[in-house]
């Protein structure tokens, strides 16, 4: 089991080196903000659907097509408890913290950090299972996680269904179903562009870290109670409500590992999208991204000792 732990540790230690060279180009001004933002646009709506479309490269076989509907299903339900769990928190604060402390408990990293970290730890055939609740994290915030930051007036059809996952989703699905495989020149490209995503992804991460001030990150109470729920309490709950219900291991460490994941930079953007607390939301980024150097570890080893792959 120690073994074990080292391996899943050295996974995420590789993904902390490259956020170490975003974080690095950043402090020295050769990777600006502007420069951050169109790599962020590359990822979401380039990379995210390839990687989407590429994971769905498989022949549908019966089993695997209900596998997938399982966790979908699954995935909906643990979002739905995410919301109850994380709404009698921080009742204190001023309503823009509130909300934004919130959406942080609730939403994880799954796309930058959670794709990477699966596919190194349980392998290319965990990434289908990855790529749906990726697909159910986008639903969730364009929709709940509008409602809770803008207000519900803000909540459109449009929005939670007219999104880069959501469309890479429908296209992957649809050639999975039809079992269709893409031609190999585009089907190499696609696989090319998804694989673009743990690199980028890693060092926009350590980018977008750069610009906090690290020294008040530490500092803030609030920020420890964020990070516990995230990097703690909701993996835990996950563990433990999945565990009777004997899913397969690929799934169950899946969703898991993803629950465990540090709070979504995506709260950073809702914030100044809908104008509320900023400084919060960047700060419980940064620290639940730190923190997770050494939950994410703990947690991945479980996953699998539970579900019985070690």
């Amino acid at each position: 089991m120690a073994a074990q732990f080292w391996i899943v540790a050295g996974q995420v230690a590789t993904l902390f080196l490259m956020m170490g060279v975003g974080f690095f180009l950043a402090r020295r001004g050769q990777l600006s903000g502007g420069a951050i933002g169109q790599i962020s646009h590359l990822l979401l709506y380039v990379v995210a659907p390839a990687i989407v479309i590429d994971s769905f490269q498989l022949p549908c076989t019966p089993e695997l097509a209900l596998r997938v509907g399982q966790a979908a299903g699954l995935m909906a339900v643990v979002y739905a408890l995410y919301m109850v769990v994380a709404q009698p928190f921080f009742p204190r604060q001023s309503a823009d913290t509130r909300d934004t402390l919130r959406f942080a408990m609730v939403y994880g990293n799954t796309g930058f950090m959670g794709l990477p970290l699966v596919r190194s730890v349980l392998g290319e055939e965990a990434l289908i299972y990855c790529v749906v609740s990726l697909s159910i994290f986008n639903v969730a915030t364009w929709t709940h996680g509008v409602a809770l930051m803008g207000g519900r007036s803000q909540v459109t059809v449009r929005r939670a269904v007219c999104n880069p996952g959501v469309a890479g989703l429908a296209i992957g699905m649809a050639l999975f179903f039809l079992n269709i495989t893409l031609p190999g020149p585009v089907g190499q490209a696609v696989a090319y562009l998804g694989g673009l995503n743990t690199p980028l992804a890693m060092v926009v991460i350590g980018a977008q870290m750069a610009s906090s001030d690290l020294g008040a990150v530490f500092r803030q109470k609030r920020l420890y109670a964020v990070s516990a729920c995230k990097l703690l309490l909701i993996p835990t709950l996950t563990a433990l409500l999945l565990l009777p219900l004997g899913l397969p291991p690929l799934i169950y460490c899946t969703m898991v590992l993803l629950a465990a994941t540090p709070v979504a930079g995506v709260t950073s953007m809702f914030a100044q999208q809908f104008h509320r607390d900023q400084v919060s939301a960047a700060q419980a980024v940064t620290l639940s991204t730190l923190l997770s150097l050494f939950t994410l570890p703990c947690f991945g080893v479980l996953a699998q000792r539970l579900a019985g792959l070690i």
